[in-house]
């Protein structure tokens, strides 16, 4: 072949990848044959993003909430860097480790809630779901309660789309086409407290318990549940319901998984909403900001209980690129970088800034709730101003923001490095965006003119 075609076909190719030729590529969360003209991003630095044409916007997602740090953060690449001219990996599955993947279980014990003291490396949080579901279950099959396989899930959680994960996601988009996804899974009422009313924290928790009797607690294993639901737009649970449900799943002997994917290492205002909200894991999933996304890495972290369950049991699970040693190199920098510019207390407080400066917004008729947790933030809209909300993120894209809305929600999950001129920009977006959307109606008055009703657990 002559070196000149071979050249011009490299860079033709390059030219159409930056400019979105997408004909070799199978798009996640598309439709199939459908039409495609995604973004190609060629650069990023902190919050700021570039695409191929040489747009630039501030990246109010931090992708899908990974990039704690912001993009191009010389820490990270240096830590990469170096550590893969030492040694890039070698699988723990073959039994042996790499000396950052000991030093970042250390790390995370330090930081972790209390009595997390032992940790199992993934891949990212689908794998680190898949694990935490195998472990309980092979956890009590080790005790002699081998009928222990149900998993208590909630309405509107995400917990990944790999078989198992997917089994205790419940939301029916993930679900389409997949006959018996929902397997050995049980789902609780989201625990929204809005539609709920005042008494939302006694209605979840009689609907707990309701549901352990008509099943039999001794045929769950355990529960598993976002301290704060991301996908289904950044939802608290109601005051009260964590330790209340907590008290019942031990009386039970039923186990609690904390799926700390998307709130874990900073978002929600410290390194990890559990201690935040009364939560005592026995089993605590991460992944996402651990590396900010620049290598694909997850971390499971277990009770000393849980541990004890599993004492002398063989574990027949392991991933080839867990305890990736760059990538726990890479963890290990983000880590610090977090520590050492306070992005625990930034999110906290610019996300209490950014609540106050949305929550005007729910004066509007189209707009159900304004709320937050440190930088996970949502606009909640009824059905019909959702329906008109369409196409937000592509205006506010022209606009120079990167949104996502997730049905009924406008979230906004930003690195937590966003500086104060860009998130103020951002809040402008949205909140211009929003108040364009006057002419939908507003399902509470529908609800008082057709008398409709709020479902309630059960």
């Amino acid at each position: 072949m002559d070196p000149r075609t071979s050249r011009r076909r490299r860079s033709r190719a390059s030219a159409d990848a930056v400019t979105g030729d997408v004909s070799s590529l199978l798009l996640p969360n598309t439709v199939v044959g459908g039409p495609a003209s995604p973004r190609c991003m060629v650069g990023g630095r902190g919050a700021l993003l570039w695409d191929g044409s040489g747009r630039q916007y501030i990246d109010a997602t931090a992708g899908l909430g990974q990039c704690a740090v912001g993009y191009g953060h010389p820490q990270l690449v240096q830590a990469a860097a170096l550590q893969m001219q030492r040694l890039a990996s070698f699988p723990m599955f073959a039994g042996s480790v790499s000396e950052p993947a000991i030093s970042l279980a250390d790390r995370l014990r330090a930081i972790a809630p209390i009595g997390l003291s032992k940790t199992f490396y993934t891949s990212g949080g689908s794998e680190g779901v898949e694990t935490a579901l195998k472990f309980v279950r092979i956890a009590h099959f080790s005790t002699g309660a081998s009928e222990r396989t149900l998993i208590l899930t909630r309405k509107g959680a995400y917990h990944g789309t790999t078989a198992g994960a997917l089994a205790v996601t419940d939301i029916d988009a993930f679900h389409l086409g997949l006959r018996g996804s929902r397997q050995q899974s049980v789902p609780l009422s989201l625990p929204h407290a809005r539609p709920l009313g005042p008494d939302a924290t006694d209605m979840l928790i009689n609907e707990l318990e309701r549901t352990i009797a008509a099943i039999g607690g001794e045929r769950i294993a355990a529960f598993i549940g976002e301290p704060v639901l991301g996908v289904s737009g950044m939802i608290p649970a109601p005051p009260g319901y964590w330790p209340r449900l907590q008290q019942v799943l031990k009386r039970h002997r039923i186990l609690l998984i904390a799926d700390e994917v998307a709130t874990g290492y900073g978002r929600t205002g410290d390194w990890f909403a559990c201690p935040q909200q009364g939560i005592e894991p026995d089993i605590m999933v991460t992944a996402k900001a651990l590396t900010s996304g620049y290598v694909p890495m997850g971390a499971v972290l277990f009770s000393d209980a849980v541990i004890d369950m599993l004492h002398g049991t063989r574990l027949p699970h392991g991933f080839t690129f867990g305890g990736h040693a760059a990538a726990a190199a890479v963890a290990l920098a983000n880590l610090d970088v977090i520590e050492q510019e306070h992005l625990t207390d930034r999110a906290a407080k610019l996300g209490t800034h950014l609540l106050r400066q949305l929550e005007p917004l729910e004066e509007l008729p189209w707009v159900e709730e304004v709320r937050g947790t440190g930088l996970m933030l949502a606009v909640e809209l009824t059905p019909h101003a959702a329906a008109a909300a369409r196409d937000l993120p592509a205006r506010a894209a022209a606009s120079g923001v990167l949104l996502r809305n997730s049905p009924h929600n406008i979230c906004l999950t930003p690195p937590l490095v966003i500086t104060d001129a860009q998130a103020q920009h951002t809040i402008d977006v949205i909140t211009a965006e929003v108040r364009a959307l006057g002419r939908a109606r507003s399902p509470r008055a529908v609800t008082e003119r057709e008398g409709g009703s709020v479902r309630r657990p059960g």
